[in-house]
């Protein structure tokens, strides 16, 4: 969608429209709680389609209306910004339909369709809140033909330039050990993504922890992604002070031990909120300071020429290469249990660690090659 909507332009306008939508998906998505799966099913995937909509459309709007200088200003606060959202998503409403939940005595549907409506709510507001402002906006937008941005090109071009250049960092063998690289980078994270939620909220007899979701919310949705942006923060910090390359395998060694964390959880499961917060903080910490080591695989899918395009592709990239692992997980807890799922994931890492390496001496990397 990037390039047509690039082309179309008028991103004011298109956030509009894209808000009014999503005000009419999530109001759907609470009403098909009370209908069937495959209704749930449909309206999460309108929701989330638009979701990455929108994101696209105000990345546009706020490149074309602010100056360079004042977005560099904007830039601490749009982080803090958008991971408070992601907070009051994955911690608060959460917590809410925890609450909802016992209120509505264990009607775990009308529970979130509840607090869809809720959501629904608090985003209209936010809509009205950009319809008048935006509309009375003293940025000027940059209109399509005035737009100077089109040196960034689409995944399609990307790609079709990467196959028609010869050696170098921009071989199209270089994108594809990028993604593995990627892959086994991020194969322990992605076995135990959504396999540690289940186990947090599955019964004592299934050897899960039994929490309530207001605790899987706290714990997991607040102070598990407060864990991840200081991790994230640290990261920063670091390559300030150190080159990329002689952080690259203490980075690499924190992005696979966060499964230990969980295999340690298997083993002595925690007595309290307070250790479960303990635990779930030390995983995400470990996830958020490994987290910069993805820059590198995916500089080699997008090549050392297109440098912006990195921020592109680095969420579908991600997505795509964790998408098979997160998928199975499921099924080998149901194998295995999670004692033994935990242990196997935890075991992964040194594996993947090792393919890593190998894949490293196997392109000769030079530090020469990336320029973070």
């Amino acid at each position: 969608m990037r390039p047509w909507v690039k082309r179309f332009g008028h991103f004011g306008q298109m956030v509009f429209i894209v808000e009014g939508l999503l005000s009419a998906a999530l109001f759907f998505l609470a009403f098909a709680f009370r209908m069937s799966t495959a209704a749930v099913f449909l309206a999460l995937l309108i929701v989330s389609l638009l979701c990455v909509w929108h994101e696209l459309v105000a990345c546009m709007y706020y490149d074309s209306t602010l100056r360079p200088s004042l977005q560099r200003l904007l830039t601490v606060p749009k982080a803090i910004c958008s991971q408070a959202a992601i907070i009051f998503t994955y911690g608060a409403l959460i917590f809410v339909v925890g609450t909802l939940q016992v209120y509505f005595r264990q009607m775990i549907r009308y529970s979130w369709s509840v607090g869809c409506y809720v959501a629904t709510g608090i985003f209209l507001l936010f809509f009205l809140y950009h319809f008048i402002y935006l509309s009375r906006s003293p940025w000027r937008e940059v209109t399509p033909d005035e737009d100077c941005q089109d040196g960034l090109p689409s995944f399609k071009e990307t790609f079709r330039l990467r196959r028609s250049t010869e050696g170098g960092c921009n071989s199209m063998t270089e994108g594809w050990i990028g993604i593995l690289l990627l892959l086994f980078l991020l194969l322990p994270q992605a076995l135990m993504f959504y396999a540690r939620v289940l186990y947090l909220y599955d019964t004592h007899e299934h050897e899960g922890l039994q929490c309530t979701i207001q605790e899987i919310g706290f714990a997991q949705g607040t102070v598990g992604v407060i864990a991840f942006n200081i991790g994230i923060a640290l990261n920063r910090l670091l390559l300030q002070h150190y080159s990329f390359w002689h952080l690259f395998w203490p980075m690499a060694t924190c992005l696979v031990l966060s499964p230990f964390v969980y295999m340690g959880m298997t083993l002595y499961p925690p007595g309290s909120l307070g250790m479960l917060c303990c635990c779930t903080m030390s995983a995400q910490i470990l996830f958020g300071l490994g987290a910069g080591v993805c820059r590198y695989p995916v500089s080699l899918v997008s090549g050392n020429h297109y440098h912006n395009e990195v921020n592109v592709l680095q969420i579908p990239v991600v997505s795509t290469v964790m998408f098979v692992p997160m998928a199975v997980c499921g099924w080998m807890v149901e194998r295995f249990g999670y004692n033994m799922f935990f242990l196997v994931n935890a075991l992964s890492a040194p594996a993947c660690l090792l393919v890593v390496y190998l894949l490293l001496r196997l392109r000769r990397m030079h530090p020469c090659c990336y320029k973070p």
